[in-house]
Order: structure tokens, then C-alpha cells, then sequence
């Protein structure tokens, strides 16, 4: 159909084609209209264009009724209704990045967005079978980082295919996911260089924890005006307690880049305002039962579940504040960011003409020696100080790459990744995150071509790294040779006499005896191939069959991958979806018993397809019949 569409539309730009010859007694219109036989282009231009508007014509339609005639075509010129209805229609989401229709060229608009869809389409199909066998394809992305075609164009085509109703198109959601998240984080990678650029007094604190929100969660649909608006929110409710104590008070009438309010007096009424609304009416507080959680430091996260640490929780005090006429400056204080209130002269280099303010502790006001006790040690004077805003994001970052490295699941390597390419972002030679980089890179196997480019810029920076980045390089290059020296995947046969002991295929949902977590086949082998390291570690010798049994890899329900033996798995009676981030590279549908292997999951193991149908009918119908 999209197809189909695309050149009926395209013949819509062609050169007009000639007008029809005129029939006998055409000179005799007025008697015929006399007659009462008026034809479809007779009618005032008004309800033919109403008529053209309909819902039952589609741009194929269109791009005939153009051909037809004269006024017809006219009707149908790309900066009219009739276009701009049809891409509205199609395309409701895009319209937002239209501030005014005068002068748009609607029909050139829907050929560039159908042209754009069409690209989408073939690589996400692409994607598939040339990086099956890679966990990510980092280095796949060569090809769409100049885009033929306006990038919201091609960015909405990927959001459709995610939208896709039904249990369908699994593999295809999976990689549109990875394009997409790779095209909105070079995007807001560049915003947040030219954030990083600007003059101190221009950069936003707000803007900057959004940027890094942005950049954590680039398919979340996090916009820094929606954030403006819920915290402009907040700071109208508290305007209305200031109100209702002083209704003269001036930061009732202040207006952004108007003169800060200087008496004392005034600025403790409005942080006492504050605490009043964010602690007492909305009940915002520190989350001190889950500390260590990635939602803590997402700006959005913390407007919605209301909890933060020290330094979002800040952020939010400090831009409340300052929308009202205070001044608050940010302090990089060990272990508990800190916010501190100026009571002496503006600009005091004296620790102790200040109040310092913890957020994360319903706003109480500390002073120096409380802060120390708060922390439970003595700092000396430079920790009080106030930092600039890309320290304040520095601290951010430095938080989510302390929690990237607290676990080793695929999910905590993403949040890894993400915070290196935004602290690098911000130090590009900074040689441990470099080197940090490079190792993550080299520990997941892959780009090695960038690992390397990595390690030669780190060699530059900082000779004496020469020994770590001696070994990395050898071992790199020593893949790379492995890699071109592969002929291609490992295909099994279930018919081999070998694997005659496999009861189970891919496809199949399992649940784990033991454990009891819910599981997915995604692929076997006849005997525990994993090293004696980590059969020994697993204890697998006290298993009644050892390693000398079929062995499963798993995609498991926690999003953990695993490698199962035979005697502990068995089938699952009440199949369901396994929400596992990698379904999707593997399998193209969830039928409701089983997954169906994908093209290139199928090619590597191309019998167990029929063998998982025998056995999911010969399973879960005799389920069926028992209850029966």
C-alpha cells in the first residue's frame, strides 16, 4: 500500500497533463445546467475542496483525481487543504513541527515523509541480518548518521513500527528501538555541547538535568518546556502561601532577569513559602529506603514520584527559588550536596556569612559545623564553596556512573555507557573514563575499531598508561583477526546423532525447577560448552547428569540471560510473555504458547521449528482436554 501510494503521489508533480477534448455540444453547457445535469467540477469550489477532504480518499486518490483536470488539479495543489488534511491525517504527531501553514507545501511535505518511511523500513529490515550475531551493533549506525530525509520525518516512521499493536514484529521493534535511541542521543549530545558552551550566567541548572535525563532515557518523551511547566507550577502555589502572608511581598510581581531581592526578611518568607509547599503540601522528600536508584537523579522522575537525593532534590529547591527572586548557589559538598543562602555581603568569600540548606532534609537551614555533622567529619573551607553549573552536571553524572558500576547486568551497562558519553561529552580527555570506556567496549565485544581509535588518543594524552593500553590493543586486535577469520554461524541439526539427547527447542517458555523464574529458549547445545572455571564456579558437577547434558541459553523474565542445564528446566504449563529487552533480536512473534525463531535465529537452527509446533500442540492441547 505505501508503496502503491508513493508513486501515485509522486505523479502528482509531474507536468499537467492535457486537458480532455471537449465533446459534441459542449458549447451548449448553460442548457445543459438548464437541464438540471451537473457535472462534479460544476459545483462551487468550496464543497468540492470539503468533498476531496474526506476521510475515504487517500493520497492514491488524490494523486488520480489531480490527473483528471484543470480545476481538479488546482484543488489539489500541494499548498492547499486537501494535502495538508491528508498529511494531518497520516501524520497527526508532526504537525508540531509546523509553527505557521502559510507557504508549506503539503504534497512535497507527504512525499518526503512516504520517502523517509520507506527508508526507515528497509534498514531497520536490514538491521537483522547483519547484526544478529552482535550484541550491539555499535558500529552499525555508519549509515544513518546522514539521513537523506528530514530526521523527525524518519524518527516518527520508527515510533510506528514500536507502536505496532499485537505480539507481531518483534525483531523489527527491536532494532527501530536501537536506531531510535542512537538518533535521539546524538541529537541531544549536540544540545548539550552547545549548552556546555554558553556563558555562565546563561546556562540553567533545570536545563542541564533535563539534558541528562534527555540523554538516559532518549525514548521517554522528556521535554525541557513540559519540566518548566510543572516546576512554574509549583512555584505558583508557592506564590499563593507568600500571598496569603504578605500580599505585597515582591516576589509575587518578580520576572526572570529582574533585580534578585536582597532584604533578609523577604527571602526567608519565600524559602519558608517554599518547604511550606514541596515538603508539606506535595509531600516531596528524600528517598532514603531506595537511595541507589538511577529514578532519583531523573528530573522527570523526581517531579512524578515526588523523591530525590541531595543534588535533584536541589536543583528543583534552587530553581524555585530563584524564579522567585532569591538567590541560592549550588555547594559541591562531599557525600550531601548542599545549597547555601548568602547572609552577609553578595560574593563573601567567608564560609560563615552563609546558611547552607539541605533539600534532601525538608530544606533545614545548617550551619557550618551542622554541616560536618551531617556528614560526620571535618572539611576544610574550599567544599563550601559555590561550583558552576557543568560541575553541578559533572556531580550528576558522576552519580549515574557510580550506579553503572554497581551492577553487571546489560541493563547497568547501558546506564554505563550512557554516563561515559556524557561525562566524555563534557572532559573529552579525561584518561580513567577514557580508559573505562575502552575496557567496557572491549569487555562486550564490541566496536573494536573504536577501542582502538580510544586507546591510541589515551596513549597521546598519557604515556604511562602505555601498559594497560598495551594489553587492550593486543587483545583487540587479536578479535578483530578472529572476527574476519569466522565463516559464519553454527548451524545444528536436531537429526544429528549428537544432538539426540536436546528434548527441548528454541522458542519454548520454560520455567526453572529451582528457582522458578520464567524463561525463553533461544539456544542449546548438546553438552555444557562454558569453561571448567565456570562449571566449577556454578557448582554444575553436583548436578545428577553434571555437564555431560544439554545446556540452554535462556532469556529470563528479570532481563538476566542464562545458561541452563536440561534436568533443571521444564515446560512452563501457563505460557507468557518474557519481558527480556533482547526478545525481540531473536524471536518475530509471541504466539501465546511459544516464540516464533526469527530468519536468522531459524537459519541456525533450522529443524526446531516444526519441533517446537509438535510440541506445543501435543503439550498444551492434552492441558486443554484434561480440563475438558
Amino acid at each position: 500500500m505505501a508503496s502503491a501510494e508513493g508513486t501515485a503521489v509522486a505523479g502528482t508533480a509531474a507536468a499537467p497533463a492535457p486537458e480532455p477534448a471537449s465533446p459534441p455540444g459542449a458549447g451548449d453547457g448553460p442548457a445543459v445546467a438548464a437541464a438540471g445535469a451537473l457535472g462534479l467540477t460544476d459545483l462551487p469550489g468550496e464543497l468540492l475542496e470539503l468533498i476531496l477532504c474526506c476521510r475515504s480518499l487517500g493520497a492514491a486518490d488524490l494523486g488520480h483525481v489531480a490527473c483528471t483536470c484543470r480545476r481538479l488539479r488546482e484543488l489539489c495543489q500541494g499548498g492547499g487543504n486537501v494535502w495538508r488534511r491528508q498529511f494531518r491525517e497520516r501524520w497527526p504527531s508532526l504537525l508540531k513541527y509546523y509553527s505557521h501553514t502559510e507557504g508549506v507545501n503539503w504534497l512535497e511535505e507527504y512525499k518526503a515523509r512516504q520517502s523517509a518511511g520507506l527508508e526507515a523500513r528497509r534498514m531497520v529490515a536490514s538491521f537483522s541480518k547483519r547484526f544478529f550475531s552482535e550484541h550491539v551493533p555499535c558500529n552499525g549506525f555508519s549509515d544513518i548518521e546522514d539521513l537523506g530525509c528530514p530526521g523527525h520525518f524518519f524518527e516518527d516512521e520508527l515510533m510506528s513500527i514500536l507502536n505496532m499493536e499485537g505480539r507481531k514484529a518483534l525483531t523489527w521493534k527491536y532494532y527501530a528501538k536501537k536506531i531510535l535511541y542512537f538518533l535521539r542521543q546524538q541529537k541531544i549530545l549536540k544540545n548539550l555541547k552547545a549548552f556546555l558552551q554558553r556563558p555562565e550566567d546563561h546556562e540553567s541548572f533545570l536545563e542541564g538535568a533535563v539534558l541528562i535525563d534527555q540523554y538516559c532515557n532518549p525514548l521517554a518523551d522528556i521535554c525541557l518546556k513540559d519540566i518548566q511547566s510543572q516546576v512554574e507550577s509549583i512555584t505558583d502555589q508557592v506564590r499563593k502561601v507568600l500571598r496569603g502572608k504578605n500580599c505585597r511581598h515582591p516576589s509575587l510581581a518578580f520576572k526572570a532577569g529582574g533585580a534578585m531581592i536582597t532584604e533578609s526578611e523577604l527571602q526567608s518568607q519565600v524559602l519558608e513559602a517554599i518547604n511550606c509547599v514541596l515538603y508539606d503540601q506535595l509531600k516531596y522528600r528524600g528517598n532514603r529506603m531506595d537511595y541507589y536508584n538511577a529514578l532519583n537523579l531523573y528530573i522527570h522522575q523526581v517531579l512524578s514520584r515526588r523523591t530525590g537525593i541531595p543534588i535533584s532534590l536541589s536543583v528543583l529547591y534552587l530553581t524555585i527559588a530563584r524564579q522567585l527572586g532569591v538567590r541560592l548557589e549550588p555547594v559541591n559538598f562531599p557525600s550531601h550536596f548542599l545549597l547555601r543562602w548568602c547572609q552577609g555581603i553578595e560574593g563573601s568569600q567567608d564560609i560563615f556569612d552563609y546558611i547552607y540548606i539541605d533539600a534532601f532534609g525538608r530544606g533545614k537551614q545548617l550551619t557550618v559545623k551542622e554541616c560536618e555533622y551531617l556528614i560526620g567529619h571535618h572539611v576544610t573551607e574550599e567544599f563550601y564553596g559555590v561550583v558552576s553549573s557543568k560541575k553541578v552536571l559533572q556531580r550528576m553524572v558522576g552519580n549515574l556512573l557510580s550506579l553503572g558500576k554497581r551492577e553487571s547486568t546489560d541493563q547497568s551497562y547501558q546506564l554505563l555507557r550512557d554516563s561515559l558519553d556524557l561525562y566524555l561529552a563534557m572532559y573529552p580527555d579525561h584518561v580513567q573514563h577514557l580508559l573505562l570506556q575502552a575496557r567496557l567496549y572491549f569487555h562486550l565485544g564490541i566496536w573494536p575499531e573504536k577501542v582502538l581509535d580510544i586507546l591510541q588518543h589515551i596513549q597521546t594524552l598519557d604515556p604511562s598508561q602505555h601498559g594497560a593500553v598495551g594489553y587492550l590493543v593486543q587483545h583487540t586486535l587479536e578479535h578483530i583477526e578472529r572476527k574476519k577469520e569466522e565463516i559464519g554461524l553454527e548451524v545444528k541439526h536436531r537429526s544429528e546423532e549428537k544432538h539426540r539427547d536436546v528434548c527441548y527447542s528454541i522458542g519454548l517458555i520454560m520455567k526453572h525447577k529451582r528457582y522458578g523464574y520464567n524463561c525463553v529458549i533461544y539456544g542449546w547445545d548438546p553438552t555444557c560448552m562454558m569453561g571448567h572455571e565456570w562449571i566449577r564456579n556454578m557448582n554444575v558437577h553436583s548436578l545428577p547428569h553434571g555437564h555431560h547434558q544439554p545446556f540452554y541459553n535462556v532469556l529470563v523474565e528479570d532481563g538476566s540471560c542464562r545458561y541452563a542445564a536440561q534436568e533443571n528446566l521444564e515446560y512452563n504449563m501457563e505460557p507468557q510473555e518474557i519481558s527480556h529487552p533482547d526478545v525481540g533480536r531473536y524471536f518475530s512473534e509471541f504466539t501465546g504458547t511459544h516464540y516464533v525463531a526469527n530468519t536468522e535465529l531459524e537459519i541456525r537452527y533450522p529443524e526446531d521449528s516444526e519441533f517446537v509446533c509438535e510440541t506445543v500442540q501435543n503439550i498444551y492441547s492434552t492441558k486443554k482436554e484434561d480440563k475438558e
